[in-house]
């Protein structure tokens, strides 16, 4: 992945269009949910892989007439290294959503959004390894704290605590899904200059689909028998978190750093914490709290690093 010099035939030379963040802070809204969504789903005995494969198919059959009607001449177009990195992003998409999804059987809600919206970290780092972004110290700096913030989260809270492995677990699939996603982000940041939104997001989702429901087959998971409660949860996801939550940032790519399209999750956690405390009466430990935030500092610090030694 190296940097795109040619002018954007998408993104505008001259300025962000206002809309941009308008989109994003539609996009961010309708991922907050996205954990309590996937709960609800759980509840219902629905597996995780099949709540991951199915929100990806949702979008990608909702999608398909338009991609049909307008915009098969765009997929056609596509060069043989953009397909390369088409594949790729939707190869890491599926890793990120069967990670993280799967996180929330073991962990609390908190702790695996907080983990999972570590990304601007991953985001910056591969910036720097393959779009030759400047890194500093601060990022560094804060590469640690949000690791020390991390390994407070994992530490045992309140009187009589002991070592919870099925929690290690949550935050360690959590931790996957961050970096896999990131992969996923600095991708879409290297193709939406120069790919169209909705052919993109539609290959994306749609080989990222095909991968899941691959897994699925081969470990002969069964996607029927299920209560039309769990099928219209995966129906809510595909079509809210998915189709407008990852679509509206995959289109703010196309105008803005990856990093700063990252930064965007780091309120997520707040939502989806809320949201699990009114309806799942989940309290996390003090040490957790205490180590959500460390971690959410640290990845202000190295995202406020990044900012400096892109204007340095």
């Amino acid at each position: 992945m190296t940097p795109t010099t040619n002018p954007s035939p998408i993104a505008k030379p001259t300025g962000i269009p206002s809309q941009v963040w308008l989109v994003l802070l539609a996009g961010i809204a309708a991922v907050s949910f996205a954990s309590i969504f996937i709960r609800f789903a759980q509840q219902e005995n629905v597996p995780s892989i099949v709540i991951a494969a199915g929100r990806l198919v949702v979008a990608s059959l909702v999608l398909l007439p338009v991609i049909m009607a307008r915009h098969r001449s765009d997929v056609a177009r596509l060069t043989r290294r953009e397909w390369l990195l088409v594949f790729v992003s939707g190869f890491f998409l599926a890793i990120h959503f069967a990670t993280w999804v799967t996180s929330l059987e073991y962990t609390a809600v908190l702790i695996s959004v907080v983990l999972v919206t570590s990304g601007p970290i991953w985001v910056a780092l591969l910036e720097a390894i393959f779009l030759k972004a400047r890194i500093g110290r601060w990022v560094v700096i804060g590469i640690a704290i949000a690791v020390l913030g991390g390994i407070v989260i994992g530490i045992p809270g309140g009187e009589g605590a002991t070592f919870d492995s099925g929690a290690l677990i949550g935050g360690g699939l959590a931790l996957v899904g961050a970096i896999t996603v990131s992969v996923y982000v600095v991708i879409g940041r290297e193709l939406r200059p120069r790919v169209a939104v909705l052919p993109y997001i539609w290959l994306v989702y749609s080989i990222a689909a095909l991968l899941l429901l691959i897994v699925i087959f081969v470990t002969r998971t069964p996607v029927t028998g299920y209560s039309g409660e769990g099928y219209l949860w995966i129906l809510i996801m595909g079509l809210v978190p998915q189709l407008i939550g990852h679509s509206s940032f995959n289109y703010a790519l196309g105008y803005l750093p990856a990093t700063l399209v990252s930064i965007a999750t780091q309120v997520e956690p707040i939502g989806s914490a809320i949201a699990a405390f009114l309806l799942f009466s989940e309290v996390p430990t003090w040490a957790q709290l205490a180590g959500s935030l460390v971690l959410l500092c640290g990845v202000a610090v190295a995202i406020w690093g990044q900012g400096r030694a892109n204007r340095a």
